[in-house]
């Protein structure tokens, strides 16, 4: 069975492609604030979103691809049960470092499997990140060295890179943070049949 990613981020098609799967990637046609919208307004939690825009990107990619295997994953960033988004510009990634500096922050990522016309599994992963004090000259200096990839990166950090820097302390599993909770992942693949559950690494 083909394996689809509902995801064009690198960090996720980084971790499936080290760990030595064969599969595609496919961004998903899902507007994600227009999806949000309601859910914030009946009061859903940080992880109800996740895994809500988790599960309907996973769904709108196999809407276009109905035999194959998709993955949808999703990650919200939780500061005191406020939801913040990817910053899109140097501006924003300011702001959101400048909040998110001396405090201590919660990343909810989840992902989700659909196959055969539902979501056929569900996974939430929280991981707690403390970031230490950063004067406005630091953070300055800190977006000149990380560049604008971080622009589309909830928290404006990449923390495989030059964002660990940022941060005094890290309660939680790397791949969470990453944006893939790539243990349970594949797991459940070999579970479905999706890889070889008896396989010996390479």
């Amino acid at each position: 069975m083909r394996i689809i990613l509902a995801s064009t981020s690198h960090a996720r098609r980084q971790m499936l492609a080290h760990a030595g799967l064969d599969f595609e990637s496919i961004g998903a046609p899902v507007d994600e604030r227009a999806l949000e919208a309601p859910l914030i307004a009946g009061g859903a939690s940080p992880s109800d979103i996740a895994l809500a825009l988790a599960e309907a990107k996973a769904r709108a990619v196999l809407a276009l691809r109905p035999d194959a295997l998709v993955i949808g994953a999703d990650q919200v960033l939780d500061l005191d049960d406020e939801r913040l988004v990817k910053p899109g510009n140097r501006h924003g990634a300011a702001l959101q470092i400048a909040r998110l500096a001396g405090r201590t922050h919660i990343l909810r990522t989840a992902v989700t499997i659909a196959r055969d016309g539902h979501i056929a599994w569900r996974h939430l992963d929280s991981a707690t990140l403390s970031m230490r004090p950063l004067s406005a000259e630091a953070i300055e200096h800190y977006l000149d060295a990380a560049g604008d990839g971080i622009f589309g990166s909830v928290g404006a950090y990449h923390f495989e890179e030059r964002g660990i820097r940022l941060f005094s302390a890290v309660e939680g599993d790397y791949f969470s943070i990453l944006g893939l909770p790539l243990l349970p992942l594949l797991a459940a693949l070999r579970e479905a049949g999706a890889i070889d559950r008896d396989e010996d690494p390479a």
